[in-house]
């Protein structure tokens, strides 16, 4: 690639966001204006990439590597999270201009996540790794209300309630209530509100260079809560693998089990918590016409 290259975005990228998605239409400028604002020379896409955003390879004026990322929706969030873990766990941000999607980062080995590890490995570096980020949303000497810019749990989960019962089919009609009754029920007793990943999977944990952890988090889409919210993505990580096996609805408790005990989360949210966020995001699927995916998560759902 040259300093100012032509950006062809990844497939999934397009898939997800649409063909005649504005923001794709806008992407070749954003990139080229993020590579002169910040004096850096291109190397090559991320690619399959993400759902929402675009990552490119970069070269810093002194010649240093770094990741340029664009992101359609939620760089805001994204670098005001990143700020507040000052890359203790996570990528380090460089820079930002939000008002364009844009965030510079350290360079990570895209290609190396925990999803290349045995999975019982890779769960144990992945608890490690969330259990870093999980601060007071608020840095230290700001104030206790309104101190942080992020996004509630409550307020996150209740978007999506009217999804929920307009998505999933009628035969699941009462998985669905079960998990709008637990959502209820977890917001009104939160034990706390520390600041969560949102997004957290094996696949947003990524191998650093020498001098830095050995893997840290990216992609956050943080919101503030508890951390049995957080932990609850994780529980049905590689869920394909797991619905492929024997016995799966066994091993899906055990890890409710396992993970509550290797963080001391309460047992019982988190399996409250695993099973709404695999109703919501079955829900989304369905909504998106991913009928297999849409389904698998509600059956996951149907385990717990």
């Amino acid at each position: 690639m040259t300093s100012a290259p032509h950006v062809e975005p990844p497939q999934r990228l397009v898939r997800f966001l649409g063909a005649d998605s504005p923001w794709l239409a806008r992407l070749p400028d954003l990139v080229r204006a993020s590579l002169a604002r910040w004096g850096l020379t291109a190397e090559r896409v991320v690619s399959p990439g993400g759902r929402g955003s675009l990552v490119v390879l970069v070269r810093r004026a002194d010649g240093s590597p770094a990741a340029l990322k664009l992101r359609a929706a939620g760089a805001a969030d994204e670098a005001a999270a990143l700020s507040r873990w000052e890359g203790h766990g996570a990528v380090r941000l460089l820079d930002a201009a939000p008002e364009d999607g844009a965030l510079l980062l350290e360079r990570l080995h895209a290609d190396v996540s925990l999803r290349s590890l045995p999975d019982a490995k890779a769960t144990l570096e992945a608890v490690s790794a969330l259990h870093r980020l999980w601060v007071p949303p608020a840095p230290p000497g700001a104030p206790e209300d309104g101190g942080h810019p992020f996004t509630t749990v409550e307020e996150h989960t209740g978007r999506a309630v009217e999804g929920i019962r307009a998505h999933v089919p009628e035969e699941a009609r009462p998985l669905a209530e079960e998990a709008l009754a637990l959502r209820s029920e977890l917001l009104a007793g939160a034990p706390e509100h520390v600041l969560l990943h949102g997004d957290f999977r094996q696949g947003a944990v990524l191998s650093a260079d020498p001098g830095r952890a050995h893997w840290l988090v990216v992609g956050p889409d943080p919101l503030v809560g508890e951390r049995a919210y957080d932990l609850a993505r994780l529980v049905r990580d590689r869920l394909h693998d797991l619905a492929a096996g024997s016995g799966a609805p066994a091993i899906a408790r055990r890890r409710v089990a396992k993970l509550a005990n290797s963080l001391e989360v309460d047992r019982d949210r988190l399996r409250g918590w695993s099973l709404y966020r695999a109703v919501e995001s079955g829900a989304r699927h369905l909504a998106a016409g991913e009928r297999a995916d849409g389904e698998a998560l509600l059956e996951f759902a149907g385990w717990l």
